[in-house]
């Protein structure tokens, strides 16, 4: 896990003054995450979820937080934001800015199957017909911008065989334009990790906090490259198809869309090797920090050059 910013109970006591959530019964260190630093948090009145953000722009932080409470009033399972005593959701702890969310109930699976997958599809189309409403921009922060700007901070610890895969997918992708596909706030990260299950139901998605504006397509592909996969990296039939249906269910895909699909999903194959690699080799100093493998999107991103897929039928 990362824990970037240690919290004492007497300064988690002191910073829950500025909360109407009752008096504080438990905390501890969340096991999970690399970006930001999260502890659970037990009061009287409630089970919550603090966290600090550690290199999120102070600017950017409205976003996230407005759009949790904007889909959790439209029930979306998302952490709704608890309002400090002035009414406001962004406060500050041990110099980091920080929030205190609710804390949802469920548990992540490792190994989803068809019917995880199918439900999945249909929360992320809800979720994306909510947000359509959702009036605050942000472009997505991990979009194209930043793959050009990633790609550059890591150069200098590649070899030439894997600098030369990430070029080549750079200009692919910048060779590409879809800007009549459908766009609006997405997630932009919901891994199997950051779905909580109750039974064969969603209870929960956590961790908007590399949401932003883009093609909601892209969505869709971040989380079959992540719950569609199997061991070599080729999105396994039953389990696609049920994301896809799922998703349709609710809301239709338009013709550029499905034709889009094989791109998407490279792009977000792509976006996670990047940083991965940059967290790899460029780390942060914590207390408690974890780095994912790139190589296991390196291998997918591999898979989807060599094999594309095919459009949404």
């Amino acid at each position: 896990m990362s824990v970037y910013t240690p919290v004492t109970r007497s300064e988690v006591e002191d910073w829950l003054r500025q909360y109407s959530v009752g008096r504080l019964e438990s905390f501890e260190a969340v096991p999970a995450g690399i970006e930001n630093t999260n502890y659970f948090v037990t009061t009287t009145q409630g089970r919550y979820v603090l966290t600090l953000f550690e290199r999120l722009p102070a600017d950017e932080l409205p976003f996230y937080l407005g759009l949790m409470a904007h889909l959790a009033r439209h029930g979306i399972p998302a952490p709704a934001p608890i309002a400090d005593l002035a009414d406001r959701y962004l406060q500050h702890l041990n110099g980091k800015p920080a929030a205190l969310v609710t804390r949802l109930p469920g548990r992540s699976l490792e190994s989803p199957g068809v019917a995880q997958c199918r439900e999945l599809g249909g929360l992320l189309a809800r979720l994306h017909l909510a947000a359509r409403s959702y009036a605050t921009y942000l472009e997505n922060p991990r979009g194209p911008k930043w793959w050009r700007m990633a790609a550059n901070d890591v150069k200098r610890f590649l070899d030439k065989a894997t600098w030369a895969l990430l070029q080549e997918e750079l200009e692919f992708q910048s060779a590409q334009r879809f800007p009549d596909l459908p766009r609006g706030p997405v997630h932009a990260d919901l891994f199997r990790d950051n779905a909580l299950f109750d039974g064969e139901r969603i209870s929960g998605v956590i961790d908007f906090y590399f949401a932003g504006v883009d093609c909601l397509l892209y969505d869709v592909a971040v989380c079959a490259n992540d719950w569609c996969v199997g061991g070599d990296g080729r999105l396994e039939a039953p389990r696609t198809q049920a994301l896809l249906e799922g998703y349709r269910g609710v809301r239709s895909f338009t013709a550029l869309e499905r034709s889009a699909w094989p791109v998407l999903l490279r792009a977000a194959a792509l976006r996670f090797w990047l940083s991965r690699l940059h967290d790899l080799h460029l780390p942060r100093p914590g207390e408690l920090v974890h780095a994912h493998d790139p190589e296991h999107f390196r291998r997918i991103l591999e898979q989807r050059v060599r094999e594309p897929a095919a459009p949404i039928p």
